[in-house]
């Protein structure tokens, strides 16, 4: 959520953010800012009120006292008529910040000067691309293929038991999945200093509007409306809303945090060659990282972040791209986020692997999160910053289609062996 200074302030670059991230609301500004003009001075008249209340039933006391009960009683319509006035207006005021609080809610976040300005995917900067891409003297196999040859994961039971979407990894499909959860999480808590956290799967209204998640993505998340809670679409839910209306001290920062754990998405609307396998699953694995940092240092953060997770990559040996978003594709809570496509030999095109965002203090004021400045001024709301590092099933699609050999078998990075215990599929 934007600080309302900042629209009164800037209320041209709210709208260009609005436009560049597809909003065709060209109202949406006007309205808060003639609702904020009518809230505050509702807020002024009231107090007017207020004190003439006050100061008219002073006065039905002393005239009392007086013996002047005429206009005693004249004192005592004039309060009532005030009381009146001061409901009416209380219900003006609670109406209109219940309105403007909406609006609030529905406004983007502006994106960083460094964004490029685009309408779709196709206006993405490719800022890197990394690695050999694999050659081979056969026909490589998609992961599908390879994965029913091998009995990795069983898709027809798994919908059998819940629906399209929810594999069965088995045998060395489950143990590649294992491998690659402790691989990430070694190397987020011993090369990035995270501190590894198992957060709930499940998180209530509060959370979900805490980052982001409402009142934008509802169709994206599983809810149990009988208890008010929904299932995780990112470990991002509850790991950020960890510190939600809490102050952290300036030594904290930054505070760095992984955690692995299953990802529920409805993916509504989701059809086609793209959705098949592997590549968009409705339950899936994914290791997220998340700091916590002073505004200053937020884009290093975010840099430091994506060279940690490239390095997740080029030690897989997977070839990769790195992928500045436009303001049209890289969604309603980011102020810069960069895409990390990896390379499916099988599929011959790019697959992400990894989202990498900087929110600036977009989703710290919507939790209250602080930190307290070592200068001894007044607590300050901070940065947060996050990223996959990384999510499962695209990953392996690309493991197993770039590293199968020509007798069908599939050779794991040699990183990864001493996780998953054995050097080959197959």
């Amino acid at each position: 959520m934007l600080d309302i200074q900042f629209i009164r302030d800037f209320p041209d670059r709210v709208r260009a953010a609005i436009k560049n991230k597809g909003g065709d609301d060209h109202s949406m500004v006007e309205e808060i800012l003639g609702l904020d003009l009518k809230r505050r001075k509702s807020l002024t008249d009231l107090q007017d009120l207020r004190t003439r209340a006050n100061e008219a039933a002073r006065s039905i006391g002393e005239l009392v006292s007086d013996g002047d009960r005429v206009a005693a009683r004249e004192a005592m319509k004039i309060s009532g008529e005030l009381k009146g006035d001061i409901k009416r207006l209380d219900e003006v005021a609670k109406v209109t910040q219940s309105r403007l609080d909406e609006l609030m809610y529905e406004v983007p976040n502006v994106p960083h000067e460094s964004v490029p300005v685009g309408r779709s995917e196709s206006e993405n900067e490719i800022v890197l691309e990394a690695g050999d891409l694999p050659v081979f003297d056969f026909d490589p196999l998609p992961h599908w293929d390879l994965i029913e040859r091998h009995g990795l994961v069983d898709f027809e039971r798994g919908s059998k038991v819940t629906g399209a979407g929810f594999p069965f990894y088995m045998g060395q499909g489950a143990r590649l999945q294992r491998a690659l959860i402790n691989f990430f999480l070694d190397r987020a808590v011993s090369d990035g200093g995270y501190t590894e956290m198992e957060p709930p799967l499940v998180v209530n209204a509060d959370s979900a509007v805490g980052t982001g998640q409402l009142p934008d993505k509802e169709d994206m998340m599983y809810e149990s409306e009988r208890d008010g809670l929904y299932l995780i679409p990112t470990a991002e839910v509850p790991a950020t809303n960890f510190y939600r209306n809490e102050i952290l001290s300036d030594s904290d920062l930054p505070r760095k945090i992984c955690t692995y754990t299953p990802c529920f998405r409805r993916e509504a609307g989701s059809y086609g060659k793209d959705v098949r396998g592997l590549n968009r699953l409705h339950q899936f694995d994914k290791v997220e990282l998340i700091q916590f940092v002073r505004p200053a240092a937020s884009y290093d953060a975010l840099e430091e972040m994506r060279s940690h997770v490239e390095r997740l990559l080029i030690d897989l040996e997977l070839p990769y791209r790195r992928v500045l978003m436009c303001t049209g594709d890289m969604g309603f809570t980011q102020a810069k986020k960069y895409d990390l496509d990896v390379w499916s030999a099988g599929q011959e095109r790019w697959l992400e692997v990894s989202s990498i965002s900087n929110f600036e203090a977009f989703q710290a004021r919507r939790m209250m999160i602080r930190y307290r400045p070592s200068d001894g001024s007044r607590p300050a709301l901070l940065h947060t910053v996050n990223g996959s590092g990384l999510a499962l099933p695209r990953t392996v699609a690309a493991l197993l289609e770039n590293n199968q050999q020509a007798d069908g078998s599939i050779v794991i990075p040699e990183i990864l062996r001493p996780y998953t215990g054995f050097d080959k599929i197959g």
